[in-house]
């Protein structure tokens, strides 16, 4: 699926000053140069800084994927860790590098948690959790890595049966720590961008067949899918080692930013942009 830029992005005015731009404009991305990364424009850095820059990480995992597929990014198969890739990574990569003053990578990358450049990188992403079983060498990798200083960031989950599952996994990495929710006056929901409340993200058709009740979660995985979650998990000096996202799909807000523009508005413009740069942000300087 191609990303598409609708003409009316309004971001709060904390995130221009950041920016240091005065608003976003639309461009046709559609060229031949860009085909292969969907339409999202590329950019350069300066080499010089080429190391500094923030890099989006996605996490590849081998369980949890409906037979191991992955149905909902491009590119098809794959796994749950696939979902909504690539657009989604790329459409969050372009505009943290339009909207704010991070210098930001063009190609985000997937790896695993054993890989040797995990430590390379501060900030990781992991995507429908609900199904996913760790192995030993993941848990201890991901153990290692939150506690040197890396954060995680865990998305699109629903229901109570995929919550328990993940936190039986969590509880693997971390037996002596407990997800705590985080109260709507925690930094991470001011820093950037001032939210009234917690986001919650469906993906575009349920946002579509719930539009008239004003219905923002997905139905169907089991429990209780009404109730946002953002939940943290910190380290003994009290730094927020991992966010939590639960009954949301920051992604979906991503990855489908053009399919609607209603839903660009509502949902990409209002909710996931926003909760995704502030947890950035928060994480890079905390």
């Amino acid at each position: 699926m191609k990303s598409r830029y609708f003409k009316r992005i309004v971001f709060s005015a904390a995130m221009l000053l950041v920016a240091g731009v005065g608003g976003a404009q639309w461009m046709d991305w559609q060229d031949d140069d860009n085909m292969d990364r969907g339409g999202v424009p590329d950019w350069e850095n300066n080499k010089r800084f080429q190391d500094d820059v923030f890099t989006f990480v996605r996490i590849q995992y081998s369980s949890g994927g409906r037979g191991g597929f992955g149905f909902r990014g491009r590119g098809g198969r794959g796994g749950a860790w696939r979902t909504d890739y690539p657009d989604s990574d790329l459409n969050l990569s372009f505009r943290l590098q339009q909207l704010t003053s991070l210098k930001v990578e063009p190609r985000p990358i997937y790896m695993r948690l054993t890989d040797d450049r995990l430590f390379d990188y501060p900030f990781i992403y992991i995507i429908e959790p609900g199904r996913l079983v760790f192995s030993e060498d993941e848990v201890q990798a991901l153990r290692r890595y939150l506690l040197s200083g890396g954060f995680l960031m865990v998305d699109d989950f629903w229901g109570d049966y995929e919550w328990k599952n993940f936190y039986q996994q969590i509880k693997r990495v971390f037996p002596d720590r407990e997800p705590s929710e985080l109260p709507l006056d925690h930094d991470v929901f001011s820093c950037v961008y001032r939210l009234k409340e917690k986001p919650q993200v469906c993906g575009l058709r349920a946002a579509v067949q719930g539009r008239p009740w004003g219905v923002t979660w997905e139905d169907g995985h089991g429990g209780d899918c009404r109730t946002v979650h953002y939940k943290g998990l910190f380290d003994d000096d009290g730094r927020m080692m991992a966010i939590i996202c639960h009954n949301t799909d920051l992604g979906d807000g991503w990855e489908e930013e053009g399919v609607s523009e209603w839903y660009f508005n509502e949902f990409a413009e209002n909710k996931a942009y926003p909760m995704a740069i502030n947890i950035i942000f928060y994480a890079m300087t905390h």
